[in-house]
């Protein structure tokens, strides 16, 4: 079981932003779960979300996975897609599989809800 925390942001020109922050390990046990969860949320509250990863300490393919096809989900319906705040030790895993070349990252919550992207350092 993973606790996934939803947020509600209304940006100044009126769109919703869904932000989840996941907790604890995104694998193969609750990718499937995480992956419910996108789902859910881009088809009925918003196409536009976007993802803290820093209470995710540990991330394995199921849960790059599980990112990917939200974010396929998000651009099928003309939304957005973003990551914010990977932890330390996860961070390592979307360098290593090039992913931080796939996905819009950001350093904090008000950098990914504003839309200004960075390359992970």
């Amino acid at each position: 079981m993973i606790h996934i925390e939803q947020n509600i942001y209304t940006t100044q020109d009126g769109s919703t932003i869904i932000m989840l922050t996941p907790a604890g390990r995104l694998d193969i046990t609750t990718a499937w779960q995480f992956r419910l969860k996108l789902q859910e949320c881009i088809s009925k509250l918003s196409h536009h979300i976007v993802i803290d990863l820093g209470q995710v300490n540990f991330i394995d393919s199921s849960g790059l996975t599980s990112l990917v096809a939200g974010m396929r989900d998000a651009d099928k319906v003309k939304g957005s897609f973003r990551i914010c705040n990977i932890h330390p030790e996860a961070k390592l895993v979307f360098e290593v599989t090039m992913m931080d070349t796939v996905f819009e990252i950001f350093e904090t919550q008000e950098e990914a809800l504003e839309g200004v992207p960075r390359t992970i350092g």
